[in-house]
């Protein structure tokens, strides 16, 4: 059980992460050429969800080579169009949660993940995306899920993915 003196200590490193991942945040909106479109996936969020997306998929993308890497960049890219269909304020927040997550200091005291994202194997993020799909915070099962969904989404939404589940497709309309 912590202590209060822990329990503020954390509460105070937190509030600091979240503090600079909110000034980051709004600073890369300022800086970006032309103020880019919210939905558009920057790369680091590219990065992101590149990580998360072998880990949700695990045995359901191709093994590896080419077909792998050109399925998890569609996935990516199926991504990007899901959260464009998003409502502003969905995407503002989905925006916010990128970049806690691209923040290392938030990274490592919010998903307990020490490699960056380009470096964290799909056992490192499956094990960050099931300490928040079981974490007594509703705030961090409701990020697991949103981001659960949206690869998932975007995966069996492709006719690729049809056909690796015996999906037909959807009926021809007459």
């Amino acid at each position: 059980m912590p202590t209060r003196r822990q329990f503020i200590k954390a509460g105070l490193i937190g509030g600091a992460a979240l503090t600079a991942a909110g000034l980051f945040y709004s600073r890369s909106l300022k800086e970006a050429p032309g103020n880019a479109v919210p939905h558009r996936l920057t790369l680091q969020e590219r990065s992101i969800i590149g990580a998360i997306v072998p880990a949700v998929l695990a045995g359901a993308l191709p093994a590896a080579g080419e077909a792998r890497s050109r399925a998890i960049a569609q996935t990516v890219d199926g991504v990007g169009v899901a959260i464009a269909g998003l409502s502003a304020a969905a995407q503002k927040e989905l925006g916010e949660l990128f970049a806690l997550l691209g923040f290392a200091p938030a990274r490592v005291l919010l998903a307990g993940l020490r490699p960056s994202w380009e470096e964290a194997t799909p056992q490192e993020v499956a094990a960050f995306l099931e300490g928040w799909r079981f974490s007594r915070f509703a705030l961090l099962r409701s990020a697991y899920a949103g981001l659960h969904d949206l690869v998932l989404g975007a995966w069996y939404g492709t006719p690729e993915a049809w056909e690796r589940i015996g999906y037909p497709g959807p009926p021809e309309m007459l």
